[in-house]
């Protein structure tokens, strides 16, 4: 099958733009905000960093910057509008700037989830780009009920003042957030009970959340060790190892109220390979979710964090 030529691509794709961008409501519907009731909402902590817009009749647009991660974007609507497949997304200009060109930034792909629009720190840092330049993103896709256009429209008014708020939320932000910490392990060499420079920067991201975090109660230490030697020795060096691992903890300030170390020598293999075997692992809990074991003897209640 022959191939079209990118210069007919882009022009066929910049002529949908220009029919999508002037098509009025009897063509398509459109939710989006006016002049009137565009508004801007930001959310900050050092845990998370949001903007909120409410698109009357869909729900809300949203930028979202979670500790230890990037920009993302996404909508979010409790009702079902559009149908599942791929939509077309385009930075456009309000309909008081007649006369410029929309630009498309191509295809994205529509779920039937309450976010069915959800996209990456690249593009989500091109629409940021698009709103402050006075555009606004659109996402046109067809109906969920018969099929034709919907338009879902993110309004710029009042976006930039709120931008800058969120700007300066980001840099107050933390290392990691708790999906990235809440389980953690820290590998050894054979024999070893020594911690790199890496695993100490992992330890000050964990000792940095939980002091942040007073919903975190618990932390779980739990030293391994590979299956060679013997049973004795090897419960004494996964102590070691859990020991090492908690005493950092306590040292840069964590409660030690707080820290339960517990030593399973080869007990709990979780790889062929004797490197996966030699850890320590790190186990945060808050409030309200159950331990995986309730002791530290007694390794039949369940399986340990590995």
């Amino acid at each position: 099958m022959a191939r079209i030529p990118a210069f007919l691509r882009d022009a066929a794709i910049a002529s949908a733009c220009s029919l999508l961008a002037g098509a009025n409501t009897a063509q398509a519907a459109t939710y989006g905000a006016g002049i009137e009731n565009s508004q801007w909402y930001l959310s900050e902590s050092v845990f998370e960093c949001t903007l909120v817009h409410q698109v009357p009749g869909y729900g809300r647009a949203v930028f979202r910057h979670r500790a230890g991660e990037s920009l993302s974007f996404f909508l979010e609507s409790e009702t079902p509008v559009m149908r599942p497949g791929r939509g077309m997304l385009i930075v456009e200009a309000p309909s008081w700037r007649p006369g410029t060109a929309p630009r498309s930034l191509g295809r994205v792909n529509v779920d039937d989830s309450r976010r069915p629009v959800s996209l990456d720190s690249r593009l989500a840092m091109t629409l940021v780009q698009g709103l402050l330049e006075g555009m606004d993103p659109t996402v046109t896709r067809e109906s969920w009920y018969d099929g034709s256009p919907v338009r879902v429209k993110v309004s710029n008014i009042n976006f930039a003042g709120q931008f800058s708020g969120y700007r300066s939320c980001t840099s107050g932000l933390l290392p990691v957030n708790y999906d990235q910490v809440k389980r953690s392990r820290i590998p050894f060499s054979s024999g070893s009970t020594s911690l790199s420079a890496a695993d100490r920067e992992l330890l000050d991201n964990i000792v940095a959340y939980v002091q942040a975090d007073s919903t975190v109660e618990r932390i779980f230490v739990d030293g391994h060790t590979d299956s060679s030697g013997s049973r004795i020795d090897n419960r004494a060096l996964s102590e070691e190892r859990a020991n090492v691992v908690a005493d950092y903890l306590i040292e840069e300030g964590i409660d030690a109220d707080m820290v339960t170390v517990r030593a399973h020598g080869d007990q709990y293999q979780v790889s062929r390979r004797p490197a996966d075997n030699r850890r320590t692992t790190i186990r945060l809990q808050r409030e309200g979710e159950r331990p995986d074991l309730q002791q530290a003897s007694g390794y039949n209640a369940a399986t340990p964090n590995t």
